[in-house]
């Protein structure tokens, strides 16, 4: 169909589609992307139109990072102070904001509407100022930690040697799953530098059957490795180097990998160094660094038939709006959802490359924001096809 079909106000065309079949079939079953809720909030509004994004080009899954120092996005109904208290910053000290059960609700049945599950996280045991702020008993020291609207990492910690730490996960892990259809339960897991050795690895052995008990599989960021396996269980590798050999090793006990190179797949890196937004920790990613990578291969070690699959995660400390999200998203998004969707031997850049072109004039009739990446050959204007009034015989197939 033409760009005119996204227009957002009627067109009146007679529009021919040739007669055909089309036999095809996704490469990987997990195809995905993360929004980052917690850095800063955005609305239901703003989160519905992510998952057109995603559904439009074949992703299946919306990972929503719920939780983390600078908010707590979702209500939960045993511990409400969550959201009245920790819900209430973000990043430079906004006014925050959180989802209520209905509002949550309204995401998932809008997502599965689309085909697309949506993976709630919680992160745990670190990133977790928000909760401390609200809740002190579960700080180690049980005093309230100040607000935290700053983007440093690696901080905070529910305390681990309290029985209280585990009820208050048990009830907000059971009251998630209780809103979540789908089959994941996200629990984080990275970046907590304070929590170490048989600490942690004894934290998250308890927290992964705390998940399977509620019936659900237990997803978590490759940190999680060194902890026991339990059946089922999904890390989420977010790795530069593709050399990790305490994945491996997880991998060989039974873990899958969903596949988010930083260096490749992190949506918040910066185009290029004048980007107006975004990091470059793990380096520039342009549209072609996203696309020329192979999740089946990418982990050194790691057997294709491992990898569920592939995520795209858009982190948000400097993401503020709709447009932000959008110009990091889009031209790389679709870059992601090929190498997710098709097989490996039909990668190519210059084939893809112009594809991708001819997105530019649907994004732009459908008032898209993107970034008009400078290796990309976009028409010079939307170009809108003359159709013809009636329709014409064809009988190809494909």
């Amino acid at each position: 169909m033409p760009a005119a079909i996204e227009s957002p106000s009627p067109v009146t065309e007679r529009w021919a589609l040739p007669g055909g079949t089309i036999t095809d079939a996704p490469r990987f079953p997990y195809r995905g992307a993360m929004l980052d809720v917690a850095r800063h909030f955005f609305a239901v509004e703003d989160v519905l139109r992510v998952v057109d994004h995603l559904a439009r080009y074949k992703l299946n899954h919306l990972h929503l990072h719920l939780t983390d120092d600078q908010g707590w996005r979702i209500a939960i109904d045993s511990w409400p102070k969550l959201t009245t208290v920790g819900g209430t910053t973000e990043v430079g000290g906004g006014p925050g904001g959180h989802y209520t059960k209905a509002d949550y609700q309204r995401i998932v049945s809008y997502a599965a509407a689309r085909h697309i599950t949506v993976v709630p996280e919680i992160d745990l045991p670190g990133h977790t100022n928000s909760a401390l702020v609200a809740y002190p008993e579960l700080a180690p020291d049980k005093t309230a930690p100040p607000p935290y609207t700053g983007t440093e990492v690696g901080f905070s910690y529910v305390d681990p040697a309290d029985e209280r730490t585990y009820d208050f996960v048990a009830d907000v892990l059971g009251e998630v799953a209780a809103l979540t259809p789908g089959p994941w339960l996200h629990i984080g897991g990275d970046e907590a530098f304070k929590v170490k050795g048989e600490v942690y690895t004894g934290f998250v052995e308890r927290v992964q059957r705390i998940v399977a008990d509620l019936g659900k599989t237990v997803v978590g960021w490759h940190q999680l490795a060194p902890a026991a396996h339990l059946d089922g269980r999904v890390l989420q590798w977010w790795g530069t180097n593709g050399e990790d050999p305490t994945t491996v090793d997880a991998v060989r006990r039974g873990a899958r990998l969903i596949v988010s190179p930083g260096n490749h797949a992190y949506l918040d890196m910066k185009y290029a160094p004048d980007t107006p937004i975004g990091h470059d920790w793990a380096g520039l990613i342009d549209v072609r660094k996203a696309y020329d990578w192979d999740p089946g291969t990418h982990v050194a070690g790691v057997p294709a038939e491992a990898v569920l699959g592939v995520e795209a995660p858009l982190w948000t400390e400097s993401v503020t709006s709709l447009a932000d999200i959008e110009l990091l998203l889009l031209p790389r998004l679709p870059a992601i959802a090929e190498l997710g969707w098709s097989t490996r031997a039909t990668h190519d850049w210059a084939d893809f490359r112009d594809r991708l072109a001819g997105q530019g004039p649907r994004w732009t009739t459908a008032g898209i924001t993107f970034h008009r990446a400078p290796e990309i050959p976009w028409p010079t204007a939307p170009t809108i096809p003359t159709q013809r009034n009636m329709p014409q015989n064809d009988t190809a197939r494909s």
